[in-house]
């Protein structure tokens, strides 16, 4: 079953608690919120919170008084419970739940990432695996993406977390070790969660030359504390995962680890790479992006078997040489400065699928930029991104990727003073998405000249007060953050194949449109707004026809 929220969860537990006491028994509003802070653990999985009222029931029927009753929680029956579970996955996604377990507690995992770590590791997670697990409610869907079948980030309930650690350890080798006394070290660990504080960790490499996988997790003090001579006992090390951990600085014996698959320092302090990760020839994945001002030696062309570079604000005192990246397929963001200075050899870049282009403000020189991107052969995704608060020069020359029918998904993210017109966009872009673009002028005359678009998402994306809407192939509509919006209409909605619409944080929105009562594709409609909007549009019987309503708060 879906997992209920703080509140139904409260009420399924009460329901269990008084059918076995049989009275109805009443909690003041100090002891209703312990005893909801309590139930966090379950994560609202109702096969959880039943066998928790069942179990604080009995003890309640024995004198313990509801106050003690609330202080703590034991889950490990609960667990063995929930065991069928994971034993009638098949193989495909029992692996991707065990990998599952080098994440946090609670933590929002994005999509992207676990295929890279599940694919480091050869698991054959298949097309769709975040999907299925979401389908069988192992994953919480956080943020979808707007096609069909993707997740974009997801969590898992505490509870099912606690359980692929425990068959992790018992079926994958997982070995967690924290600096507070509460580890559980194997003889021969395969993969090692490290949860570091600020105390000093004790290192040992008794046991390192069989570990797969090393991820850390807390403060990056832990690192500082390593000598060079750490990651030389790493032989057979293929994932390296320090993703949000605070690191500054990076040991150039890290380009010792030379079967290294998966490399992530993302959103950390490193100011500069390490020259020897040239060295990391088997290196597929390489994720340094939200490192500010981070800088970038003339090695990158050395990684011939890069699969995916992220990166942001870097700094580049030579050219990265990227066209030597023959099996590169996502590049993302790269300054248009140094693209275009890099441009000549772009053709020999055949696999490039997904590319990020960034700083483009009044000065770039798009002239240059867009002929450059035509010389890609496979590129479907495209994201231009503009310089901070500044306004984006004008994109009329993208026409020149008109004819280009593979980029089907682009995004504009920055300030821009027009849109260019509806024959300079690519023919059969079917995903086009208008971040932060801040238009006066309304974007729909133009929009409703792109014939293939299918989905179609606005956030921070027009100033103005109407949006009409008369395109009939829509399938997916996302609007978000237009601040001054005040209505939104749909014309010939009666053929509209509109399956999916979302409104968020738009505050002077208080009345949805009458044309989606016509609309008979339309089974998801999902709302974030004020408090008094979400009370009037929830006590209609407006969205009676809709499948799946989401109105909060």
């Amino acid at each position: 079953m879906k997992a209920l929220d703080s509140d139904k969860s409260w009420q399924l537990f009460l329901k269990t608690v008084n059918k076995i006491t049989s009275v109805e028994n009443k909690f003041t509003k100090e002891l209703e919120r312990k005893g909801k802070e309590m139930l966090k653990k379950c994560g609202g999985l109702p096969l959880a919170l039943i066998d928790v009222g069942r179990e604080k029931a009995k003890q309640r029927l024995l004198g313990i008084e509801w106050e003690e009753l609330f202080d703590s929680i034991d889950l490990s029956k609960t667990l063995k419970l929930l065991e069928p579970m994971n034993n009638g996955l098949d193989e495909q996604l029992k692996s991707c739940f065990l990998h599952m377990s080098f994440f946090k507690e609670n933590a929002i995992m994005r999509e992207e990432k676990l295929h890279h770590i599940w694919a480091a590791n050869r698991v054959r997670a298949g097309t769709t695996p975040c999907v299925s697990l979401a389908d069988r409610s192992i994953i919480e869907v956080v943020h979808p993406y707007p096609e069909r079948y993707r997740v974009k980030r997801c969590r898992m309930s505490p509870l099912l977390h606690m359980l692929s650690i425990k068959k992790a350890e018992e079926e994958i080798g997982l070995e967690i070790l924290r600096n507070n006394g509460n580890s559980r070290p194997l003889e021969s660990p395969r993969h090692r969660v490290i949860h570091c504080g600020r105390a000093k960790f004790n290192h040992s490499t008794i046991q390192d030359k069989y570990l797969v996988s090393l991820i850390f997790h807390g403060g990056g003090r832990y690192l500082d504390d390593a000598g060079q001579s750490y990651w030389k006992s790493f032989e057979l090390l293929k994932i390296l995962d320090m993703e949000d951990f605070g690191a500054k600085t990076l040991s150039e014996s890290i380009g010792t680890l030379t079967e290294l698959r998966y490399l992530g320092l993302r959103n950390n302090y490193v100011e500069e790479i390490p020259h020897s990760l040239g060295g990391l020839k088997r290196l597929e994945i390489l994720d340094i992006a939200l490192n500010f001002m981070v800088e970038v030696p003339d090695i990158i062309e050395e990684m011939g078997g890069l699969r995916l570079l992220n990166m942001s604000d870097v700094i580049c005192r030579k050219p990265l040489k990227l066209d030597a990246l023959q099996n590169l397929e996502t590049l993302t963001f790269m300054s248009i400065y140094s693209w275009t200075y890099e441009a000549s050899n772009l053709e020999k870049m055949t696999s490039l699928y997904k590319l990020g282009i960034e700083e483009i403000d009044e000065n770039s020189d798009v002239s240059e930029l867009f002929p450059s991107l035509a010389k890609l052969e496979k590129l479907n995704h495209l994201i231009l991104r503009g310089f901070r608060f500044r306004m984006m020069s004008c994109l009329d020359e993208i026409r020149v990727l008109h004819r280009r029918e593979e980029i089907r998904t682009l995004r504009l993210d920055g300030c821009i003073a027009r849109l260019p017109s509806a024959d300079s966009f690519p023919l059969k872009i079917e995903y086009l998405a208008l971040v932060n673009t801040c238009l006066d002028e309304d974007p729909m005359p133009i929009l409703m000249g792109l014939p293939y678009l299918r989905r179609l998402k606005l956030r921070n994306a027009y100033n103005g007060r109407e949006l009409v809407f008369k395109m009939w192939q829509l399938e997916i509509l996302c609007i978000s953050e237009l601040w001054n919006l005040r209505e939104v209409r749909f014309e010939e909605c009666e053929i509209a194949q509109l399956e999916q619409l979302e409104i968020t944080n738009c505050p002077h929105l208080e009345t949805l449109p009458q044309e989606i009562q016509s609309m008979s594709y339309l089974h998801k409609f999902k709302m974030v707004t004020t408090k008094h909007i979400a009370t009037k549009i929830k006590d209609s019987d407006f969205l009676s026809k809709i499948v799946e309503v989401d109105i909060s708060p």
